[in-house]
């Protein structure tokens, strides 16, 4: 199975974690799952920007982004040429490498 690296982020995952995940499954379900918080405003609709990350490592092995996702990718905040909604990037066979950025533009976070 294909692991995913979290690097540390000061409020969602101040440790990092790694996480084994099954292939077929996306970055953010995948997060959720094993207790990251990443917020996803959209429900997971790609409607939003709030589950932006950068794959450091492995980004080659995620599929293409369709042309509703690059549009939205645009608008992040921090947008890097590695960077994915996590809703839409499908883990395949090969690790990963995720940073969730600081920021989003998300206005009112989810949680209470």
């Amino acid at each position: 199975m294909p692991k995913i690296v979290f690097l540390p982020h000061v409020e969602i995952c101040p440790e990092g974690k790694v996480i084994e995940v099954e292939s077929g499954v996306s970055i953010c379900d995948a997060a959720l799952e094993h207790g990251i918080e990443i917020e996803h405003a959209c429900e997971k609709s790609c409607a939003c920007t709030t589950c932006h990350v950068v794959v450091r490592e492995g980004f080659d092995s995620l599929g293409e982004p369709d042309e509703l996702e690059e549009d939205l990718l645009d608008k992040a905040w921090g947008l890097e040429p590695e960077s994915r909604l996590s809703c839409q990037a499908i883990v395949d066979d090969e690790d990963l490498v995720v940073e969730i950025p600081r920021y989003t533009i998300n206005q009112v976070s989810e949680k209470h």
